[in-house]
């Protein structure tokens, strides 16, 4: 097995895909190495929260007044109260009917693609869909089919060619995470309701940060309930664990007994509960901050423009710097760590061959003078490294 292994790991680093991992002391959107401070923007805490001290202090509470651990799946004894009060929150904050929670994200794909499409079904999706999505869609065992990146005259095409698949659905993210960009969200469920099709929308990168309340880009459509489903997450904008999908009251219920991830596995515990509670809280008690992290953004996508770096289509506080040359990717990255900036060295097969980029990630709690000083380092790095 070792000479296998060996050989894989010999064409990773061929290709410049090798990767590793790095354990930092804490986490957030400042890290710290020895006695450095490091600007981090390689994370997904948005919105600064993991490090809110209404959103610690829950998290404490929870774990001394209820305990550590779930102790049980959903369905055995590990449904909390709390379990019950954030999915309604959840729901009431998107403004859909219902809520239910799986210990991840990538539960949530594997969970609920194989309720809405099977074998005898059609999955049409955005070739940029994250790789939770497309697992899930192949777990399925849907006839799966992929549509230009949001090109909504490639996916009617695709949906044109069903006449013999029962049920169809539709996948697309709603900001996607390696771009930056946001999908035509009223063209695709116009789309969905015309072919009687599913519209299932990844809001992972939105919540918080886009839409009414922060609720992301798919919130307050009543008018699609029988064909929107929402996937979201808790790891990100809300400083948690864990993932959730929002739908009609009966798919709900329909989960609760069909999904395999959320039937058999661990329920999230307390603490992760009580604190993605407490974040929800404060950002629906912020409506201002989505605006101040989208002002931040425009900020440092000009200074990087202005630099004649290529931040692609993204308009959001995910921006991607595209480098093509995996090598030339990292080794920008590296050279931008030894001044106390991280930044993440995206490369196949997260991203297509010849498209390697930097992803920059933004937090609000990132203040505009390391933001500054960090498009200048950016800029220096990639003209010092062919």
């Amino acid at each position: 097995m070792n000479e296998w292994i060996e050989q894989q790991l010999s064409e990773v680093a061929a290709r410049g895909e090798s990767r590793q991992l790095t354990a930092w002391p804490t986490l957030g959107p400042y890290l710290q190495r020895a006695d450095q401070r490091i600007l981090n923007l390689a994370g997904n805490d948005y919105l600064g929260l993991t490090a809110h001290p209404a959103v610690r202090e829950a998290a404490a509470r929870a774990a001394r007044d209820i305990g550590t651990g779930a102790t049980a799946s959903r369905l055995l004894a590990g449904t909390a109260t709390l379990h019950e009060q954030l999915e309604a929150e959840l729901a009431d904050w998107k403004g859909h009917p219902s809520a239910l929670l799986f210990s991840s994200g990538y539960l949530a794909a594997l969970g609920i693609l194989p309720l809405l499409a099977g074998r005898d079904d059609l999955i049409v999706a955005d070739r940029l869909c994250h790789a939770s999505l497309l697992d899930a869609a192949r777990l399925s065992g849907a006839t799966l089919v992929r549509f230009h990146h949001n090109d909504i005259a490639d996916a009617h095409k695709r949906l044109a060619k069903r006449p013999h698949h029962p049920r169809c659905l539709i996948v697309t993210e709603s900001l996607f995470s390696m771009d930056g960009d946001t999908a035509p969200l009223p063209e695709l469920l116009a789309l969905a309701q015309s072919h009687n099709a599913t519209l299932l929308v990844d809001e992972a990168h939105a919540l918080g940060v886009a839409g009414p309340r922060g609720a992301g880009l798919t919130a307050d459509q009543p008018e699609a309930e029988e064909n929107l489903v929402t996937l979201g997450t808790l790891g990100k904008s809300l400083a948690a664990a864990g993932g959730f999908i929002t739908g009609p009251a009966k798919l709900r219920t329909l989960m609760i007994n069909r999904a395999r991830t959320f039937i058999f596995d661990t329920a999230l515990p307390p603490p992760t509960l009580a604190a993605a509670r407490a974040a929800l809280n404060e950002i629906r008690a912020h409506p201002e901050w989505p605006r101040a992290l989208a002002e931040k953004a425009a900020r440092l996508r000009a200074r990087l423009s202005s630099a004649a770096l290529d931040t692609t289509p993204s308009q959001s506080h995910i921006i991607p710097v595209r480098i093509g040359d995996n090598h030339r990717a990292t080794a920008i990255a590296s050279r931008l760590s030894e001044q106390n900036t991280l930044v993440a060295a995206i490369r196949p097969p997260t991203v297509p061959p010849g498209t390697a980029r930097l992803r920059l990630s933004l937090s609000l709690a990132h203040s505009d003078t390391d933001l500054d000083a960090a498009a200048a380092a950016i800029q220096r790095a990639a003209q010092n490294i062919p």
